[in-house]
């Protein structure tokens, strides 16, 4: 079945060191985007994590949200800063001595003083983060792609729902049209009696001749095969989809419109005229479902 560009996946993991949680939003877009948020010191996995979301998705707007809560504090060090150490204690000696100040420059004001001491993260293990990083990106990109599938059978339904509406339309079009050429006879003979009221005989082949014409001008028949085949065929897609077919059934409603344009247009009969109406409102709320699907 088809699936839907919209939805949300979660993924956590902890080993005893880290906590990490990711999270997937997708949503519609014309083709495939997406874009990782995550801390800077773990960026070497950014590729990774694109690819393993890329398997689940493709085609639609995806965030990716990567946190990471160190619950331990082995991968932090305590770095000294001894050349910016010694600038504050040189510097502080000279204000002393330029202004002739009192007070002592002990360890409590240098250790205070900014970059003196820093926390510098501890080497990464990349291949060990990259697996604990990726372990809740698959399982986000799983329940992601879970969620896209169920919201994608409620587009399913809909859709069917519209294609089999729109050919009982075209069945009644079908039916009408049939008799918009012998109509169209009738009123131009009973006009032509008007205007001549009845004084010169209205030669019968001459009004066949023009209904002809008519009929041949406002034909719909090849307009509405094709449509009708536009409707199995989008019926066929939906029932037989293993993959992103959203681009395919946008195509589809293209062709739709096309054909329900010319159909409009050659349409010499106010019932007809509004059938179509229906079936292009119809189609229209095709054409919006069909943009979220992958």
């Amino acid at each position: 079945m088809i699936k839907s560009m919209t939805g949300f996946g979660r993924g956590e993991f902890n080993d005893g060191k880290r906590n990490i949680t990711v999270e997937i939003k997708s949503v519609n877009h014309r083709y495939s985007d997406i874009s990782v948020k995550m801390p800077r010191r773990y960026s070497f996995v950014e590729n990774k994590v694109k690819k393993a979301v890329k398997n689940n998705v493709k085609r639609g707007k995806v965030d990716v949200s990567i946190m990471v809560e160190n619950i331990t504090e082995s991968d932090v060090n305590i770095s000294l800063n001894k050349m910016v150490a010694e600038q504050y204690i040189s510097n502080l000696n000279d204000l002393k001595s330029e202004f002739l100040l009192d007070g002592d420059i002990d360890l409590k004001l240098i250790a205070g003083m900014p970059e003196v001491l820093r926390q510098v993260p501890d080497v990464e293990d990349e291949e060990e983060m990259t697996r604990c990083i990726l372990t809740p990106t698959k399982e986000a990109a799983e329940n992601l792609e879970a969620m896209r599938a169920v919201e994608g059978e409620k587009l399913s339904k809909d859709l069917l729902m519209r294609a089999d509406l729109i050919k009982d339309l075209v069945a009644q079009i079908e039916a009408k049209s049939e008799d918009v050429p012998k109509e169209y006879a009738r009123k131009l003979k009973e006009r032509i009696s008007e205007l001549l009221e009845g004084s010169v005989e209205i030669p019968e082949d001459r009004i066949m001749i023009e209904a002809a014409v008519f009929a041949d001008k406002c034909n719909i028949t090849e307009e509405l095969t094709r449509l009708k085949s536009h409707m199995d065929q989008m019926k066929e897609i939906i029932n037989e989809s293993t993959g992103a077919d959203g681009k395919k059934l946008d195509f589809l409603v293209q062709e739709m419109n096309r054909e329900a344009n010319t159909i409009g247009s050659k349409a010499n009969d106010l019932t007809v005229t509004n059938l179509m109406l229906q079936v292009k409102a119809e189609i229209e709320k095709i054409r919006e479902q069909v943009q979220n699907i992958e």
